[in-house]
């Protein structure tokens, strides 16, 4: 005869475990990515298909987007394209207006898309802040409005949002882009507090240096540059790193909130 375990904590989450977990496996759920034609939004998608999720994706670029989709059905997953501007609030409602047409109830939200331009306050490239402005604080409002009133009413949902270290910490040469991510830093942790009670949960991500996949933004003040670009010898990380943090996120049991993850390359401490 096996022997009985004895009582305690562990053979407490061992029952909780096995009753409520949740597999890595996102299959029947859909979630819907900004910024998705390439970088991290990019590998987003492609690994939540690659976990069973029907996936939506958002972005301006859209030649990228279909061929991001392209990748995904080849693989024999699920995908729509839906060309949007997130700092244009009728776009992002019709972005998800178009996910729930086609897919389903979005049960995930990744507001990944951002802008960032090196600008030493001084040099007052004032359309460059507002620009920032619109794609990181506005688009990241018009994505979360775009799905809450649903996520509330099944009392089901995770919004993720892809913040930055620079949103834990001022760095010289990017105060804008800074004050940006201090903002969804502060609207996540109110939001944390407040959608609990409805089983909404809240992430953010907050990356640090992270190699781009493409040609680097042309940035017109040079001084900033220089002081914000990491050292030519840093490994810094690659878009599916941050993808594997995404992933991790919503796919622990429905009773664990991942709240925050930083993740930063090993010569970059914060």
């Amino acid at each position: 005869m096996a022997e009985k375990p004895e009582p305690g904590i562990s053979n407490w989450y061992i029952r909780k475990s096995a009753r409520d977990s949740a597999p890595v496996d996102l299959s029947g759920q859909v979630a819907v990515i900004t910024g998705a034609s390439g970088g991290v939004g990019r590998c987003t998608a492609l690994l939540l298909a690659e976990a069973g999720a029907k996936v939506c994706l958002g972005a301006r670029r859209l030649e990228q987007l279909q061929t991001v989709v392209e990748e995904i059905r080849a693989k024999g997953g699920q995908a729509i394209a839906v060309q949007t501007d997130v700092a244009k609030r009728a776009e992002v409602k019709n972005l998800v207006a178009q996910a729930e047409k086609e897919l389903g109830p979005v049960d995930i939200l990744v507001n990944n898309a951002a802008l960032w331009y090196f600008t030493m306050m001084t040099s007052l490239h004032e359309d460059d802040w507002d620009r920032m402005v619109d794609v990181n604080c506005k688009g990241l409002l018009n994505g979360i409005g775009a799905v809450l009133t649903g996520m509330v009413a099944r009392k089901k949902g995770h919004i993720v949002n892809i913040s930055s270290d620079s949103g834990l910490k001022g760095f010289t040469g990017v105060s804008v882009y800074c004050g940006t991510k201090f903002f969804v830093e502060g609207v996540t942790q109110s939001m944390r507090q407040e959608l609990a009670k409805h089983n909404v949960k809240v992430t953010t991500i907050q990356p640090g240096y992270v190699a781009l996949d493409g040609p680097e933004r042309p940035q017109k003040d040079k001084e900033a540059y220089e002081l914000c670009s990491p050292p030519a010898d840093m490994e810094v990380l690659q878009p599916e790193n941050i993808a594997s943090a995404v992933l991790y996120a919503v796919t622990q049991p429905s009773f664990v909130a991942v709240n925050q993850m930083l993740v930063q390359p090993v010569a970059q401490p914060l």
